[in-house]
C-alpha cells in the first residue's frame, strides 16, 4: 500500500511564502476543508494516509513535497531554498526514518521536492530559484550509488520543474511549453495544457488514478479522455500559497527499514 505523508494547514498559511502570485487574502477554514478533502482523494487512490504534527508557526508547512526524495531504496532530505522552510524538516524526517535509510543535502546545497520528477529511473531536477547547481550536483551523487540519472532542466517564469510538467500516466507527460521545453524529456510523449490554463500542468499520479485541479476545466476534460480515473479536487487556497496538488503530500511505496 502507498503511503502518502501529509500535514495539516497551518494557521499561519497567510504568511507564506510568495515569488510569482500577488499575496492573496487565504481563507484559512476553506483551505483546511480542501485539504481535508485532498486526504481523503488520496485514500480513494489507494494510500494509507499519514498526517504530520501541525506547525502553527511554519506558514509553508503542508507543502511536505517540498522537503524530501523517496526513491525505493533511500529518503533523501532535501534542504529548502527558502530558510524560512527549513525547520519543517525535522517532522519529516523522523516520519521517513521509519521506511527508509535517510541522507542529507547539506549546505551550501538548496533542493526543493517541488523541482524534482522522477520518472523511472531518470530523475528530472529543475534549475530553479529555489534548487541551486551544489544541491543539484548532491543530489546526482546520491542517485548514483543506486543506478538513477539526474538530468538538470531550464526553467523559465515558473517557481518549480512540477510547476511546469507532471507526469499523467506511464508514458506521457503534461505540460507548458512556455515553462520549459518538452524535449528536455526525451522519448516521453506529452500534451499542452488547454490555452488560458497556464498553471494547469501539475496533476498527482498514483497508481492508475490522477488527482488533479478542478480550477482549471478545460485540461481537465483533456485529461478525462485519458483511460485514467481523475479526481478533481477544489485547492483554490492552496493555490494562493502557490501549492498545488503534488505539494501536499510525499507518496511512495511502504518498505519498513
Amino acid at each position: 500500500m502507498p503511503i502518502a505523508l501529509t500535514r495539516p494547514v497551518s494557521e499561519s498559511l497567510d504568511r507564506c511564502e510568495l515569488t510569482y502570485l500577488a499575496r492573496a487574502p487565504i481563507e484559512l477554514d476553506l483551505a483546511r476543508r480542501q485539504h481535508r478533502a485532498y486526504q481523503e482523494a488520496l485514500a480513494e487512490l489507494g494510500c494509507q494516509v499519514i498526517a504530520l504534527p501541525e506547525a502553527p508557526e511554519l506558514p509553508d508547512a503542508v507543502f511536505v513535497e517540498d522537503l524530501a526524495l523517496v526513491l525505493d531504496e533511500v529518503g533523501i532530505l532535501t534542504r529548502p531554498g527558502a530558510e524560512s522552510r527549513r525547520p519543517e524538516a525535522p517532522t519529516v524526517e523522523e516520519a521517513l526514518g521509519r521506511y527508509r535509510p535517510i541522507r542529507r543535502i547539506e549546505p551550501p546545497g538548496t533542493l526543493e521536492g517541488g523541482d524534482i520528477l522522477r520518472l523511472g529511473r531518470t530523475i528530472y531536477v529543475g534549475r530553479s530559484g529555489r534548487s541551486n547547481e551544489d544541491g543539484i550536483r548532491q543530489l546526482t551523487a546520491i542517485c548514483g550509488e543506486f543506478g538513477y540519472e539526474v538530468v538538470s532542466v531550464a526553467l523559465r517564469g515558473c517557481l518549480h520543474l512540477k510547476s511546469a510538467v507532471t507526469d499523467v500516466s506511464p508514458d506521457r507527460l503534461l505540460l507548458n511549453p512556455a515553462w520549459v521545453t518538452p524535449e528536455s524529456f526525451d522519448g516521453w510523449a506529452w500534451m499542452a495544457v488547454a490555452p488560458g490554463e497556464e498553471h494547469a500542468s501539475n496533476a498527482l499520479r498514483i497508481g492508475g488514478g490522477l488527482i488533479y485541479p478542478a480550477s482549471f476545466p478545460r485540461t481537465l476534460e483533456m485529461l478525462g479522455r485519458m483511460a485514467v480515473k481523475v479526481i478533481p479536487v477544489d485547492v483554490s487556497e492552496i493555490q494562493k500559497a502557490e501549492g498545488a496538488v503534488t505539494c501536499c503530500s510525499l507518496v511512495f511505496d511502504e518498505r519498513p527499514r
